[in-house]
């Protein structure tokens, strides 16, 4: 597993990591969609404290996350009961 040491800036610190090469355009999107956040939320509230900014992001990003959790667990049910419905009319056919 080849990684490779890059830094990646979030608000005014640089963090070293090291990251397989397959991950690294992800990481670095990750990254700038962070930056985009503190920065929307800097225009926005005119904040000038890192860590309030930095607590809103991670709020905001944890109910993207529930959302998207809570979406794929309706497409889940949803694929369920379509695949048992195929299978029983599949039984009936057979």
């Amino acid at each position: 597993m080849d990684t490779l040491a890059i830094k990646i800036k979030i608000g005014a610190r640089e963090y070293p990591m090291r990251v397989k090469i397959e991950d690294e355009s992800k990481i670095r999107q990750a990254g700038k969609l962070i930056n985009e956040k503190l920065r929307k939320y800097k225009d926005e509230f005119g904040l000038d404290d890192n860590q309030d900014l930095l607590a809103m992001v991670a709020f905001d990003c944890m109910v993207e996350a529930l959302e998207t959790n809570e979406a794929n667990a309706g497409d889940s049910e949803h694929i369920r009961t379509s695949i048992l419905n195929i299978n029983a009319l599949l039984s009936k056919a057979l």
